[in-house]
């Protein structure tokens, strides 16, 4: 019998389920895209793809609707060292929609290791890995750049993709963003592993953009940028058809470590960010733990947001929301900066009605609670219930949000200007006589 026709029997003996390998799938070729493609064809809408043990290297795979990719313990898809030929993801297809993205605009993209578009009812599981390539090649030496016409790849895209389910395995090492759900509504993921070297530039773990109905639960990350990072496109000049919010997101039993910010909404978040909750989950030596950013020229709100049940360690800052956050090339610009009140019209971003509740956070060394809000339009429905914190004895005074003019903090409980606070936070210490900042 051939290793095909016995490779078959087996498939059929264990339930039907094809195996990629049945396809050319081979640890030794440098290029299984090809194999990978075949095997996706041939894996009818309700089927299931089952990737077996072994190391995988490939170019961009693409998926389809309704079918189950099954990453066996053992299994990884790695991303190949070489771009040369890598696919492009155009910013936008024939009909116009958005399909290329790069930090909340349209913009050419190579594609992603994984990448699913139009796929609805796909499912990802198992207890594999996708390893990005992202130390492989050159990709983490021009983050802001393009190169060959396309912004960096991700590793995992999904676009216009309703009702996906996604659980078990890691993703690590990613050239840019790991994980970029856009336009994927219904969205659950479960039980990931997302990693990626503390040092890589802009690599997000996981970042939904004009989502909405979304379920985050029980995922693991440490990464090199933010862990979720939670975005709904940016306004630019001209540019507004692609802005779409995302609504109605829940953020539970989390593990997030040493990344920049464990929970980040925006700063891409003209489509408007609303109805998020983050309950029951760790946030582990992160830069700050709950962490809004928006500026002047982005409209859009975030408002209805919770933060329940939630314990830090060793996060310097809990909680900061900055509407002078200096991204993009004109962020240090006086009218993005200015403390005087600007006119208020469609470009002006709206902050409110955030709430924190019974969230205990230990050794913080800057503030618990940072606020920067617009003088035009100040942050407003800030409220804490049941917040308890500790400070570091051994703090050094350090910056609490990325804005112009913002005075170094140490060891202090709640500094907001032009935001309204409600409630306080109970300080407990871990020693009587701290060291002074």
């Amino acid at each position: 019998m051939s290793r095909s026709a016995a490779a078959g029997a087996a498939a059929d003996d264990a339930g039907g389920v094809p195996d990629a390998r049945d396809h050319g799938l081979d640890p030794a070729s440098d290029d299984n895209a090809a194999a990978f493609a075949a095997a996706v064809a041939a894996t009818p809408a309700g089927g299931t793809l089952k990737v077996p043990s072994g190391r995988y290297v490939t170019g961009p795979v693409f998926l389809k609707a309704g079918i189950t990719l099954w990453l066996t313990d053992g299994a990884e898809i790695a991303g190949k060292a070489d771009r040369t030929g890598w696919p492009q993801l155009p910013a936008r297809d024939g009909s116009g929609r958005v399909i290329g993205t790069w930090e909340g605009l349209p913009e050419t993209s190579f594609a992603a290791v994984l990448t699913a578009i139009d796929c609805s009812g796909l499912k990802i599981t198992g207890r594999g890995t996708i390893d990005g390539g992202g130390d492989r090649g050159d990709w983490w030496s021009w983050p802001k750049e393009t190169r060959d016409g396309a912004r960096r790849p991700r590793t995992l895209f999904l676009a216009h993709s309703p009702d996906v389910e996604l659980s078990g395995f890691t993703v690590r090492n990613s050239p840019s963003w790991t994980v970029h759900p856009f336009r994927c509504d219904r969205l659950t993921a479960a039980a990931l592993f997302i990693e990626n070297p503390h040092d890589s530039p802009n690599t997000d773990g996981l970042d939904p953009e004009s989502c909405e109905d979304v379920l985050l639960a029980g995922l693991h990350f440490s990464v090199g940028d933010d862990c979720i990072a939670v975005k709904a496109g940016k306004r630019a000049p001209g540019q507004e058809d692609h802005l779409a919010p995302t609504r109605r997101l829940e953020i539970v039993q989390c593990h997030m470590e040493r990344g920049h910010g464990a929970v980040v909404l925006g700063s891409e978040m003209s489509g408007e960010i609303t109805d998020v909750t983050i309950r029951a989950c760790s946030f582990d030596g992160t830069d700050r733990g709950l962490r809004i950013k928006t500026r002047r020229g982005r409209g859009g709100k975030v408002a209805r947001v919770t933060l329940d049940h939630v314990a830090m360690t060793d996060v310097p800052t809990p909680f900061a929301a900055n509407a002078f956050y200096f991204c993009d090339p004109d962020g240090h610009d006086d009218w993005v900066q200015a403390r005087t009140p600007a006119p208020v019209d469609a470009t002006t971003p709206v902050i409110e009605d955030v709430t924190f509740r019974d969230v205990t956070a230990t050794g913080v060394t800057l503030a618990v609670v940072a606020l920067l809000g617009l003088p035009e339009q100040p942050i407003r429905g800030i409220r804490l219930e049941r917040v308890r914190a500790s400070f570091d004895r051994d703090a050094q005074p350090g910056v609490p949000l990325m804005a112009a003019g913002v005075a170094p903090a140490c060891r202090e409980t709640i500094r907001a200007d032009f935001a309204e606070v409600t409630g306080d936070v109970e300080i407990f210490e871990t020693t009587k006589d701290p060291e002074p900042c």
